[in-house]
């Protein structure tokens, strides 16, 4: 009890645990006396360290920009607590030949993690229900319903933890995700009482395992986490508001559940294209949805997306069926890293199912204000014909430039569109060896690409998605 006082007030202070403090190993206690996690001191205990499976989630290649090549984890299918339980299991991905060993504290974190797996979903809401019963006034901060919130905070946070080894595409993320919490009015106060939450829900689901230098690990790698999202968010400050407000002036229903939504931001907004930005409408204060943005900056500042109404989907639903000319949503600061590499000839491969469609047009769009002397090759996926909500734009565009080739890949099959599940399509008119892909639509069909793609002998460091936009984040098209 006095240590977790200790490493509760290390969190106030923004600091780390005390220096000196005892740490339990695999056969009695030793004194650390520099204040990291000591590692077992047991040649077995050793060696377990050493032979400990690295982080299943960790990109083939690190890269800044592709953060995301482990989308082939199966934890990508959904619950927070497969996500959870994937830390040591193995996943059907390519394994990683030349990944270092996890630091201790790496270790110690995915060993809890390994721990709360079975019981995620109960350590998630014991998490919630500590920070509202502790710090009340942070509840109004989140949705009246926590449905969707419920497992996001923490499961970002935990993310981090699990990539703690890989530092430049880390802290890239965890700026991105520091200047989105702007928008949630968050504050450096606010991250203390996050911290002592998390502490306490993973001592209370993760008992069998828990120890000083348990908690110490957790302790200095929140700590680090909290100070690199405060600092982003602070220099953001500077230079960006924490959201802007935008004006609909274009409704375009396509189908029955899909519409082309164009908005006026009231300042000036800067994104790329292949990127995506959240949304909240004035229906459902607080809670906030990711879309991508279907076409590339415009000279006019106009923004434009498409939206599918999906079944209990509160804000799609809202922005198809009821948002009409003049009406004001809000709009979060932009995210994402499918964006093109222009520093490179290699062809683009894109591949878009539903409303995945819409950054892959604004992918082209991209190439075309780039000059479009690259071959990109475009698979359109849907389950019925009626669903390419968007075809006739994108044949116009290419019948105008002769480097772009558009596919339909149709689950019904019609007699002019190839069949069967795009993935396959895709690996039929193959070879891809000099392209970079791009894939955006439903999870399922994210994944089954990747895992196709990587088959075929495509490095992953060469396909780019934002599976959940953001691959260590949840995306709703």
């Amino acid at each position: 009890m006095i240590r977790q006082r200790r490493c509760r007030a290390a969190f106030r202070a923004g600091r780390t645990a005390d220096r000196g403090v005892a740490v339990r190993t695999g056969r009695g206690v030793r004194q650390d006396r520099t204040g990291t996690a000591a590692a077992p001191s047991s040649p077995a205990a050793t060696d377990a360290v050493r032979r400990a499976p690295v982080t299943l989630c960790v990109p083939r290649e690190t890269s800044r920009s592709h953060i995301g090549g482990y989308a082939t984890c199966p934890a990508r299918k959904g619950s927070f607590q497969q996500f959870a339980r994937c830390a040591h299991r193995t996943c059907h991905a390519p394994p990683i030949m030349d990944a270092k060993p996890p630091s201790p504290d790496a270790f110690l974190i995915r060993r809890t993690l390994q721990e709360i797996a079975p019981n995620a979903d109960k350590a998630t809401s014991y998490f919630y229900a500590l920070l509202f019963v502790r710090h009340p006034e942070l509840r109004d901060m989140f949705p009246v319903a926590m449905d969707t919130q419920r497992d996001r905070l923490l499961k970002a946070l935990l993310t981090a933890a699990e990539h703690m080894d890989d530092t430049a595409a880390l802290t890239d993320y965890l700026s991105g995700l520091g200047r989105g919490h702007r928008k949630y009015g968050t504050r450096p106060e606010h991250y203390p009482a996050v911290g002592e939450a998390l502490l306490g829900a993973l001592a209370r689901y993760a008992a069998p395992v828990w120890a000083p230098q348990t908690e110490a690990a957790w302790v200095r790698t929140y700590t680090a986490i909290s100070q690199i999202m405060i600092d982003a968010a602070a220099a953001d400050e500077r230079t960006a508001p924490a959201w802007w407000h935008a004006e609909v002036v274009g409704h375009e229903r396509r189908t029955s559940d899909v519409a082309v939504i164009t908005l006026r931001p009231d300042q000036p907004y800067p994104f790329v294209a292949g990127q995506y930005t959240s949304v909240e409408t004035p229906w459902w204060p607080r809670v906030w949805r990711h879309y991508s943005f279907a076409a590339a900056p415009r000279d006019d500042g106009l923004l434009s997306f498409h939206i599918r109404a999906i079944p209990a989907g509160w804000v799609s639903t809202s922005l198809v069926h009821r948002a009409v000319p003049g009406d004001v949503i809000r709009l979060g600061p932009p995210a994402g890293s499918m964006t093109v590499d222009h520093t490179t000839d290699a062809g683009l491969l894109c591949l878009g199912g539903g409303t995945g469609i819409a950054p892959i047009k604004a992918l082209v769009e991209d190439v075309v204000r780039h000059g479009g002397t690259r071959d990109v090759e475009v698979f359109y996926g849907a389950r019925h014909r009626y669903d390419l909500y968007d075809l006739d734009t994108m044949l116009a565009m290419e019948r105008e430039h002769n480097w772009l080739s558009v596919r339909t890949v149709i689950c019904d099959t019609p007699p002019d569109a190839l069949t069967g599940p795009l993935p396959d399509a895709v690996r039929r008119h193959g070879p891809w060896e000099e392209y970079d892909a791009y894939l955006s639509g439903p999870p399922g069909m994210v994944r089954s690409s990747v895992d196709t793609l990587v088959r075929i002998g495509m490095p992953a460091h060469r396909i780019r998605h934002d599976l959940g936009h953001g691959p260590l984040v949840t995306v709703e098209y």
